[in-house]
């Protein structure tokens, strides 16, 4: 039996919900301020799933805790956006500097340089939505304006790729391209690939303001043995550091983690098994 949308509520009424379901609310007038400035959707119902057993809330939960949770997900999602995107671009260097020199400025458009022409086609239709929604951009505008056959070049268009879209690009590249590209990473395309998509989905939820903490992911990067051995979970963010480690630069990465060590120190309230965490984390990474 399916079940029937509940009739909405006044944050007063929010209030004394939470209370009849066991949740500590010391200060009302905070938890008021709190829920008029982010959603009884977003906040309660995103950060209560670790925090309740059998619809009511463990005892000794405070309205606290959830705000906690929820502010250390917010600052957690803003380091780890930032080192993706590190790699996100350093990705697209690799690939620009490496197909363009194999393939030309237009090389992207040849069918014949990809595994899956019918795969690439629909990509291509992708890179073309994303030309077509740049085109006010200058440098967009500049090509199609100034140069002969108005076609962007692989360098340029790949600036405007998504990173989904960027990730479906080299997993139909060839095996030996791949490879290539993998070398400057030092690792296997196999792996590579697979740590793109999963970093891709990743960055999508920074991006849109979704939920990490108690998350599990869909699309799944493959794990060394020596960390699957271990127990990690290949669907949990834990997952997504570790690749990010290996793939990163120094500097990036170091810095990275000096803002986790300290946001986890500032939220000691947060249980870092929900984002796939085991017990000696702190040598892997």
């Amino acid at each position: 039996m399916k079940k029937t949308h509940q009739t909405p509520i006044d944050v007063s009424k929010q209030i004394e919900n939470l209370i009849s379901l066991g949740l500590q609310i010391k200060n009302k007038n905070y938890a008021e301020s709190a829920l008029n400035r982010v959603s009884y959707y977003r906040l309660i119902k995103a950060y209560s799933i670790t925090l309740k057993e059998n619809g009511e809330y463990i005892e000794g939960t405070t309205f606290e805790n959830i705000v906690d949770l929820y502010l250390f997900d917010m600052e957690f999602r803003h380091i780890l956006f930032s080192l993706i995107e590190h790699i996100e671009v350093y990705l697209r260097a690799v690939i620009t500097n490496y197909f363009s020199l194999k393939y030309g400025n237009f090389g992207y458009k040849d069918l014949n340089n990809y595994k899956k022409k019918n795969f690439q086609m629909n990509t291509l239709k992708e890179l073309e939505r994303e030309i077509n929604r740049n085109e006010k951009s200058p440098f967009i505008h500049n090509f199609k304006e100034n140069y002969e056959g108005g076609e962007i070049p692989f360098y340029a268009v790949i600036e405007v790729a998504s990173f989904g879209t960027l990730s479906k690009m080299y997993k139909n590249m060839k095996n030996e391209d791949k490879r290539e590209i993998a070398k400057v990473f030092d690792v296997n395309y196999n792996y590579l690939e697979s740590w793109i998509e999963n970093l891709s989905y990743v960055r999508n939820i920074c991006a849109h303001y979704g939920r990490l903490y108690g998350a599990k992911l869909t699309k799944t990067p493959k794990l060394y043995r020596e960390f699957s051995r271990l127990g990690i979970s290949n669907n949990t963010i834990f997952a997504s550091i570790i690749n990010l480690k290996i793939l990163a630069e120094g500097d990036y990465y170091d810095k990275f983690h000096t803002d986790l060590l300290e946001l986890i120190n500032k939220y000691p309230s947060v249980e870092l098994k929900y984002l796939g965490f085991i017990g000696k984390w702190v040598n892997i990474i």
